[in-house]
C-alpha cells in the first residue's frame, strides 16, 4: 500500500510539473509530419506536451508582434527567417537564447552568425541554403577549382545553342559571393553586431565585382543578355548549359531531369583579394519573449537540431541541416554535401531591418552594371549607396 501511494504521489508530481507549450509552425506535409513525431517523442521523454498550430509563413511575424505582450502568443516559432530576426528583436518580442544554448560546437557557424543579433542569438538555426556552381558532370567531369580552370570549362562549351556558364547577373543576391570576394559587403560586421551606418556596396572591391559581372557577359562571352534564373534552370534540365549559379530549390527539378550533377564553390574570381562567398539564407526557431514556459520551449528546441532530428528533418523535406555531424551522416547526399560546403563558406544576409533599404538601390545597381559593356561602376555604386544611406536615415 505504501509503495502503491509512493508511486501515485511521483505520478502526480510529474503531472504537476508537466508544461504545455504551444509551437507556431508554417510546414507542411512531410515536415509537419516530422514535428509532430518529435513532439511525441519530446513528451515521452520529457512528460511535456506540444501543441502545435499551423500559422501560415508570412502571416507569423505580424501576428506574433500583436500576440506576443497579450499573452496570446506561442511559447516557441518554428521557423522564421533571419531577416526578421531583427524586426522581432527590436519589437521586443523575441527573447535571447543564449543562456539556453550552452553547447554550440555541432552547429554551422555562419548559421549561429546569422541568428545573432547585436552580439546576442536571438533564434536556434534549423536549416539553411545558399548558391552554388552547380555542374554536368557530362559536360564537366570534375569541379572547376581555380578561374582559369573554369573559364576554360565555360567555353569549351558555349557556342551552337550552348552554354558554359549562365547566372542571373542583374540578380544582387545571386552575385553577393563575387562581391564579397572582391572585398565589398552590405554593413559591415563588428563582433556579430551590424554597422548600418558602415555600407561597403560601393568601395573599391564593390566597383572591381561589378566589372567582372559585365566581363562574364561582354569580354568572355559567356552570359547572353536576357538570361534570368527561369533561363539558367531551363537550360540546364535541357543539358544545353554546363553550368549554373544556383540554390537547392532547383535541385528536384535537376534530379528529374536526370542530370548527372556536381556542386561547388565558384571559383576566386581573377584578381580578388578574398574567396567567394555567398549569401546564406538560415530558418530558425524563436522564443516568444513573453512566454512563461521559456526553459521549456528552448529545451524542445534544443532536441529538433540534435543530429539524429536533423537527420530525419532532411529525410522529411530536403532541408540543409546546420548539424555538422548530421552532415557527416548524410554525406552520401550530394546536395547536403555539396551546399553544406557553400553555407560554411558563405556570409549570412543581414538580419537588420535596415536591410529593407537596400535591395531595391542594390539591385538596380547590379542590374545597371550589366546591361552594357564598360559601363562607370563607381558612379552607378556611388549613387546607390547614397540611396541605401538616405533612405536609412
Amino acid at each position: 500500500m505504501k509503495k502503491a501511494l509512493t508511486v501515485l504521489s511521483l505520478a502526480l508530481l510529474g503531472s504537476a510539473s508537466a508544461a504545455n507549450i504551444t509551437v507556431w509552425t508554417h510546414f507542411g506535409e512531410g515536415e509537419l509530419t516530422w514535428l509532430r513525431a518529435q513532439a511525441t517523442a519530446f513528451k515521452n521523454k520529457t512528460g511535456h506536451n506540444v501543441q502545435l498550430v499551423s500559422v501560415p509563413f508570412d502571416q507569423i511575424p505580424d501576428k506574433l508582434i500583436q500576440s506576443a505582450p497579450k499573452g496570446q502568443g506561442p511559447d516557441l516559432v518554428l521557423t522564421l527567417p533571419q531577416d526578421r530576426l531583427g524586426q522581432l528583436a527590436a519589437a521586443g518580442v523575441i527573447d535571447s537564447m543564449d543562456r539556453y544554448v550552452t553547447s554550440r560546437s555541432d552547429l554551422d557557424k555562419t548559421a549561429l552568425s546569422a541568428m545573432t543579433y547585436k552580439g546576442k542569438l536571438f533564434g536556434l538555426p534549423m536549416f539553411a541554403e545558399s548558391v552554388a556552381l552547380v555542374y554536368n558532370k557530362k559536360l564537366v567531369p570534375t569541379a572547376p577549382t581555380t578561374w582559369s580552370q573554369f573559364l576554360s570549362a565555360a567555353q569549351k562549351n558555349t557556342g551552337n545553342g550552348r552554354f558554359g556558364f549562365l547566372v542571373d547577373l542583374s540578380n544582387a543576391y545571386m552575385n553577393y559571393g563575387v562581391i564579397s570576394a572582391y572585398g565589398g559587403y552590405v554593413f559591415r560586421n563588428s563582433g556579430g553586431t551590424l554597422n548600418t551606418k558602415d555600407v561597403g556596396l560601393a568601395n573599391a572591391g564593390a566597383d572591381k565585382a561589378g566589372a567582372f559581372l559585365n566581363d562574364l557577359r561582354y569580354k568572355y562571352n559567356l552570359v547572353p543578355e536576357g538570361v534570368d534564373g527561369s533561363a539558367a534552370k531551363s537550360a540546364f534540365v535541357d543539358g544545353r548549359a554546363a553550368m549554373v549559379l544556383t540554390g537547392p530549390w532547383d535541385m528536384d527539378d535537376f534530379k528529374k531531369a536526370g542530370i548527372n550533377y556536381g556542386i561547388a564553390a565558384f571559383p576566386t574570381p581573377p584578381g580578388a583579394s578574398g574567396k567567394w562567398s555567398p549569401f546564406v539564407g538560415v530558418q530558425g526557431a524563436m522564443l516568444n519573449a513573453y512566454s512563461k514556459n521559456k526553459a521549456v520551449a528552448a529545451q524542445f528546441a534544443r532536441e529538433i537540431v540534435k543530429s539524429d532530428a536533423q537527420v530525419s528533418f532532411n529525410k522529411a523535406g530536403g532541408r540543409i541541416p546546420v548539424s555538422l555531424s548530421a552532415r557527416t551522416k548524410l554525406k552520401s547526399d550530394p546536395v547536403v554535401a555539396g551546399f553544406g560546403r557553400t553555407i560554411s563558406l558563405g556570409t549570412p544576409m543581414p538580419n537588420v531591418v535596415e536591410m529593407g533599404a537596400v535591395w531595391a538601390p542594390w539591385s538596380n545597381a547590379v542590374a545597371q552594371s550589366v546591361q552594357r559593356p564598360n559601363q562607370n561602376y563607381s558612379q552607378i555604386n556611388d549613387r546607390a549607396v547614397q540611396e541605401i544611406n538616405k533612405n536609412i536615415k
